[in-house]
């Protein structure tokens, strides 16, 4: 398919490919049913261990939980500024929001490293004899919570990794206005990672 077409004052604007939005699409689908398949496996344990869900999640800090929230949904807000700036032919700004973008998505990594770190402390971390001793109900819970905040931390970092190479394509000006799409799936890709916290937040820190 033609990716360059002419405007009206003769500039040749690069699209691009309908098939590339498309494996994006299809992508992100892909990591829907990924969270979407765990968040079942946590509906169906929660339903057999209602209590000792509720009281392991006392032992969660909310106020990191909550604080992390704000942080990832800063950070969409700025990777929608980052994304509408290069629209706009405004280069150096676009360029100002995305590393916003990266440090709130380093922010996020800072408060959970944090959080974890205290976690391990309490001797409350996967493979720890404590785990073991508490009530299964408790153990399934803890487990769920380090397997589905991990992973999405591993999406975290991931979503830096690309951040930074569009950073670098956006000044060398490979990715330009009219020749976003790289950028426009990167944020695509960081709304579904701010969207999937949305979901983890009740489900751990506030069912308590």
């Amino acid at each position: 398919m033609n990716t360059q077409a002419a405007t009206a004052t003769g500039h040749v604007v690069h699209r691009d490919p309908v098939g590339a939005k498309t494996g994006m699409w299809l992508f992100l689908f892909t990591e829907v049913l990924l969270f979407g398949g765990l968040f079942v496996v946590y509906a169906v344990y929660r339903q057999m261990h209602t209590a000792d869900f509720h009281e392991a999640a006392y032992e969660l800090n909310r106020y990191m939980g909550v604080a992390n929230t704000f942080v990832l949904l800063t950070s969409s807000l700025t990777m929608v500024l980052a994304v509408g700036a290069l629209q706009r032919g405004q280069a150096g700004r676009s360029l100002r929001w995305l590393g916003a973008t990266f440090a709130l998505a380093a922010v996020f990594l800072v408060v959970k490293y944090f959080e974890w770190s205290a976690k391990y402390s309490h001797h409350i971390f996967p493979g720890q004899e404590y785990l073991k001793e508490l009530p299964h109900g408790q153990d399934l819970f803890y487990n769920l919570y380090f397997m589905m905040t991990g992973l999405h931390g591993i999406h975290v970092v991931i979503g830096m990794i690309v951040m930074a190479v569009v950073f670098a394509k956006i000044r060398s000006g490979a990715v330009r206005a009219g020749r976003h799409g790289m950028l426009e799936y990167t944020g695509l890709y960081w709304h579904l990672v701010d969207l999937v916290w949305v979901f983890l937040l009740p489900l751990f820190y506030l069912t308590a």
